[in-house]
């Protein structure tokens, strides 16, 4: 059985990360398992942890007061989940539901953001890494936008 210190080295947003920096994030992680339709987190609650999807897929969800939640994007299996844990004040932005039976590592923010003080290369780093995963969902949800509410012909 691989350790997650191996499950992190094998995924490309961790790739080119040096040994001592992969064994310093792997400390802050465990291994988590959710069924279809459990709730991983809820909006506005504190953002204690992040994940690195192994199998399955998560909604991200908004709660909307006249329909309830609804689906903003669909995060799968090699993506990461959560980037809230890092910007103060550290409360999720979204909800998020296992759509499917879904593994992933589970990264405890506390842990790493302690390390990410106290070695400020790793810091800047994951600083580097996660802007680039904020860029890419902003991206995402701007051609969404786009898409809904895109010019049509009269």
């Amino acid at each position: 059985m691989k350790s997650i210190n191996d499950l992190l080295s094998e995924h490309p947003f961790f790739a080119g990360l040096p040994s001592p920096m992969l064994e310093l994030i792997a400390g802050c992680g465990i291994n988590v398992h959710f069924e279809e339709d459990e709730h991983i987190f809820a909006e506005n609650d504190s953002a204690d942890l992040f994940f690195v999807l192994r199998t399955g897929k998560v909604a991200l969800e908004i709660d909307t007061p006249r329909q309830g939640p609804k689906t903003i994007e669909t995060i799968s299996a090699g993506q990461l989940l959560g980037v809230s844990w890092l910007v103060p004040p550290h409360r999720w932005t979204f909800g998020a539901r296992a759509i499917d039976p879904t593994s992933a590592i589970a990264i405890d923010a506390a842990c790493l953001r302690g390390k990410c003080d106290a070695d400020p290369e790793l810091g800047y780093e994951m600083l580097k890494r996660f802007s680039v995963l904020v860029r890419d969902r902003l991206q995402s949800t701007r051609l969404q936008l786009l898409d809904l509410y895109g010019s049509h012909a009269s």
